[in-house]
């Protein structure tokens, strides 16, 4: 359950495979432009899991505080977000889904309505290797939730993928391909309740 946890805090990977981009280390202020301006987004990820194995699977975003995770089969699980709560549905249960706070989570770190990662003080690291810019942030009053690193490349500003760090130190990679911005998605993708009336856990 832990590794759907740190998939979906973590973080949001929007990875579109594209060409070489120049060297270039963006500032926090075109990070967060980039972010605020991502309003929709769908696409399919590849999950690295802490134990090696790979997940893949789809993912939709509607910020704010909105995104949905569909892992393919074997693994079959879904995590969504909606009304400031994360749920981790588990096909093997009959039961209703595990519930979390969004804002016990780094991912709340990107949904938010508006990023400003330049005056928030919770970026604790930038770097550079010449091709792509990684910003590690937490949130500030609580470290203990854990950190995710965002991996962006410039020209354009594309977030590529993320790593997320949770409570007991556990790392899960997830990158994203064929990512569409600006896409039509239903608010009911997001809506916990009905997803729970679909499975009969209500």
């Amino acid at each position: 359950m832990k590794k759907h946890i740190a998939s979906f805090v973590a973080v949001i990977a929007l990875v579109i495979y594209a060409g070489a981009v120049s060297a270039q280390q963006l500032s926090l202020r075109q990070i967060s432009d980039y972010l605020n301006a991502l309003q929709t987004a769908q696409g399919g990820f590849t999950q690295i899991n802490a134990d090696g194995t790979l997940s893949t699977g789809q993912i939709y975003i509607k910020r704010p505080g909105r995104i949905r995770f569909e892992y393919n089969a074997p693994d079959d699980t879904m995590v969504l977000a909606g009304g400031g709560q994360l749920a981790i549905f588990d096909p093997r249960s009959n039961a209703g889904p595990d519930r979390y706070p969004l804002r016990n989570t780094p991912l709340s770190i990107i949904l938010r309505e508006n990023v400003n990662l330049d005056a928030e003080n919770m970026v604790t690291n930038v770097v550079s290797d010449g091709t792509t810019t990684t910003v590690t942030a937490q949130d500030p009053e609580n470290p203990q939730y854990g950190n995710i690193q965002l991996v962006f490349t410039a020209n354009p500003v594309e977030l590529r993928q993320w790593i997320v760090t949770d409570d007991l130190g556990t790392q899960t990679t997830v990158i994203l391909n064929d990512l569409v911005a600006g896409a039509e998605i239903r608010d009911v993708l997001f809506n916990i309740q009905a997803e729970m009336r679909r499975r009969g856990n209500n």
